[in-house]
């Protein structure tokens, strides 16, 4: 008795499911990249006085934050889009991200102040803040009590 293999059977399968998987793939990759990353544009003036810029198209979003009485290298101007993971920045500190969905959440210590960048809300020295505020100033007065603490893997 001669028992043959379905190979026909088997081919198709196999092309279906590669289909069905790269389409899959390709959905959620456009989903997580659609709204594209969040651009911080760090500028720091001729004294050295920092401020960033935060823009983010999709969802209209168009801030800046100033540090008014903190000193940094001068004349700096870098726009640092993020859109990878651990992209080095020209001041302060990166101590948390999550991009697996951009815009994502991104987290820096300036100088002693926590500015978290969220989709819906920026939060600021642990307040939140609308983004629909065009400009907010970060005093030294204002930090929290305890610097903020980098997550593991952001040291």
């Amino acid at each position: 008795m001669k028992t043959t293999f379905p190979w026909k059977q088997t081919l198709v399968l196999f092309v279906a499911v590669l289909l069905a998987y790269l389409t899959v793939f390709r959905t959620i990759e456009w989903l997580r990249h659609r709204k594209g990353p969040w651009e911080v544009h760090f500028v720091t003036d001729a004294q050295g006085r920092p401020s960033m810029g935060v823009r983010q198209d999709y969802l209209k979003i168009s801030t800046r934050i100033l540090l008014p009485d903190e000193w940094s290298k001068p004349n700096v101007s870098e726009v640092v889009r993020f859109n990878r993971p651990h992209k080095p920045v020209p001041f302060g500190k990166l101590i948390y991200e999550d991009l697996t969905f951009l815009p994502g959440v991104v987290t820096f210590d300036l100088f002693g102040h926590e500015v978290e960048l969220l989709p819906r809300v920026l939060y600021a020295n642990e307040r939140e803040i609308k983004w629909t505020v065009v400009q907010v100033e970060l005093w030294s007065t204002n930090k929290p009590p305890t610097p903020p603490k980098p997550t593991k893997g952001y040291e």
